[in-house]
């Protein structure tokens, strides 16, 4: 998705949480300098491009929908953590580095793609396990991309990886444990939730 669409989506994130496009203007910046120049677009496209693509959520339903993987895996933050401890290793994980682990670290030594997401409130994650992450690395921001810093569009973990593997060529793209309508949950994350639900219905999925 071209920033010039998904800056109208952007602004309206940012107004409903009254978030600060320079706090995540200065996140994309940190990260660039961390990356220090490590930019794996090209293999993650080629894991997604022309294939079926299953982007896992973290919700309490993942561990019974395993059976329905099929093609490339990318899992939403902490997702990763559910996959690998049932034998399955993502090829992708799509992170703001909020439920990073040392297995998102093991997964990185074994080829897994870190997407790792720079915003306004994550800085101090992103100075403490970017320069630890040892294999593949993809930076994304929801700001305006900037070299090295990619902007495929999406919010959440999980939408944003539905938002990469529609604009990296994926030839058809399933969602398992999502769960938009879990109201246990404080009111940010219900907010994102719901603007989660938004983007997700915006390309077709209805949740």
């Amino acid at each position: 998705m071209r920033f010039e669409d998904w800056e109208p989506h952007y602004t309206a994130i940012l107004e409903y949480f009254g978030f600060e496009r320079e706090a995540d203007e200065e996140a994309a910046r940190v990260l660039a300098d961390l990356a220090g120049g490590r930019d794996d677009i090209a293999l993650l496209e080629a894991l997604i491009r022309g294939r079926t693509v299953t982007v896992c959520g973290n919700a309490p339903s993942l561990p019974a929908e395993l059976d329905r993987i099929d093609g490339t895996v990318l899992a939403a933050d902490a997702a990763a953590e559910v996959l690998a401890g049932h034998g399955v290793r993502p090829d992708a994980v799509f992170t703001d580095l909020d439920g990073a682990t040392d297995i998102f670290i093991d997964l990185s030594r074994q080829g897994t793609v870190m997407v790792v997401h720079a915003h306004g409130d994550n800085i101090p994650l992103l100075r403490h396990w970017v320069p630890r992450i040892p294999g593949p690395l993809v930076a994304t921001t929801q700001a305006a991309p900037i070299p090295g810093v990619h902007n495929f569009g999406g919010f959440t973990d999980g939408d944003r990886a539905v938002f990469a593997a529609r604009e990296l060529g994926a030839a058809d793209v399933r969602i398992i444990g999502f769960d938009l309508a879990d109201r246990d949950v404080d009111p940010l994350k219900r907010g994102k939730l719901y603007w989660a639900g938004e983007l997700l219905r915006m390309m077709g999925y209805d949740l």
